[in-house]
């Protein structure tokens, strides 16, 4: 509810009648206790089961890392997992590695296989998935290029005939949270809809964890919105009563009147319901930049505005991206791709939309009549077709006169 987190109902332990067990299933039932009730320590950023067959011989211990590794989009990173045998006698031939993403609790899709001298990439992994290598019993998954949609967790699984393991190891992403809705106004977009929002801003639905972790960096903001497990939340830092309340029973982060929190609504029916969402997006491969034209554009000018220095109109995501990672810091709205304006403030000062950083909107304004100038994004490569300045107008001369002349006709002209 509104103000509140939504509580779960935790599912009742099974019983299971000790008169229907064996003595030796007994025994197994009691392994299966003690792995189940290791302490919360030892299982916290892995996740880790030991096979233990008949005599305890040859079991094979798959190691992940604790924790979490860290890249961001187009970095390389190792994805650690080495695997050994609790009994010396087995070598390492014969041994199938595969590597696992998980999409859903129960849902996995297939990233790599490798067993003897023959692998395999699967799927958007081919050509940037291979193992390390790095002597016997490493099983590590080097990830080149790595892309927005890599983020997530994944599964080290070590079989050698009837002896397996699996470990696991979650990849996070540098990067920035940024709620978005589409022009057609607030709480407009089902679960699938905000998913394709995110993807035409240059994101991706943002985890539960990384809006969080948003919040904890000061992110404040009073709309629901979908978040990538189906959920639904908004961060709130500065408790009022429109949003949520002041109380704290609420709050994720626990900090009562004081701190704030996530308002949660809890999963939501995707198809039926609409709220805004929550994107996220990571460090930009190009260069986000701002055009101010001789004249002021339109939005249908902003397009060719770029084109002229080699560009495209900047998407939300890629201003986010350059604002938080890239540090730019413009006093100045311009057009974006969805029709939206826009500006950057890293330091706040007096006119520039208050006290506090951050991508400040106004909005989407009247394509036709509000002009501003427009953020441009290049991406890595490209030439600029004007390196010492460009501005646009007409070839013959002559100025706005009264607005009547096609701003389709304009051609870029040197300043």
């Amino acid at each position: 509810m509104l103000g509140g987190w939504t509580e779960r109902p935790v599912p009742a332990p099974q019983v299971c009648a000790r008169a229907a067990l064996g003595p030796g299933a007994l025994w197994a039932a009691a392994w299966g206790v003690l792995l189940l009730t290791a302490p919360a320590g030892a299982q916290r950023g892995r996740k880790k089961v030991v096979h233990v067959l008949e005599g305890e011989s040859g079991s094979v211990v798959v190691q992940t890392a604790p924790g979490q590794v860290v890249s961001h989009r187009g970095g390389t990173i190792v994805l650690p997992c080495r695997y050994h045998y609790e009994a010396a006698a087995h070598g390492h031939d014969g041994v199938r590695l595969k590597w696992t993403k998980v999409v859903d609790p129960l849902a996995f899709t297939d990233v790599f296989v490798a067993l003897g001298p023959q692998h395999r990439a699967f799927g958007s992994y081919r050509g940037r998935a291979e193992l390390q290598g790095d002597g016997p019993g490493d099983a590590s998954l080097v990830l080149r290029n790595v892309t927005l949609q890599d983020y997530g967790r994944y599964e080290c699984e070590v079989t050698n005939e009837l002896e397996d393991d699996a470990g696991m190891v979650k990849l996070d992403l540098e990067g920035v949270v940024f709620p978005y809705h589409p022009r057609g106004g607030r709480y407009k977009l089902t679960f699938a809809e905000a998913q394709r929002a995110c993807a035409e801003q240059d994101g991706i639905l943002a985890s539960a964890e990384q809006l969080h972790a948003a919040w904890r960096d000061g992110l404040d903001w009073c709309n629901a919105g979908w978040l990538r497990d189906g959920s639904v939340q908004y961060p709130v830092n500065r408790p009022r009563e429109p949003c949520g309340g002041l109380g704290g029973t609420g709050s994720a982060g626990g900090g009562g009147d004081a701190n704030g929190g996530l308002r949660n609504y809890g999963y939501r029916h995707n198809a039926e319901e609409r709220y805004d969402a929550f994107c996220f997006t990571s460090n930009l491969p190009g260069r986000v930049f701002f055009l101010k034209p001789l004249r002021p554009v339109p939005f249908s000018g902003a397009a060719r505005a770029c084109a002229a220095r080699g560009a495209a109109v900047a998407k939300v995501g890629q201003l986010f991206a350059a604002w938080k990672l890239q540090l730019l810091d413009r006093c100045t709205a311009g057009w974006l791709a969805d029709g939206s304006a826009r500006y950057p403030i890293v330091n706040p000062r007096a006119r520039c939309g208050g006290r506090r950083p951050g991508v400040r909107s106004l909005g989407f304004p009247d394509a036709t009549r509000r002009l501003f100038g427009v953020y441009c994004y290049r991406a890595p490569g490209a030439p600029d077709p004007a390196p010492g300045g460009w501005g646009w107008g007409w070839a013959g001369g002559g100025g706005w006169a009264g607005g009547a002349r096609d701003p389709a006709a304009w051609t870029p002209l040197h300043v």
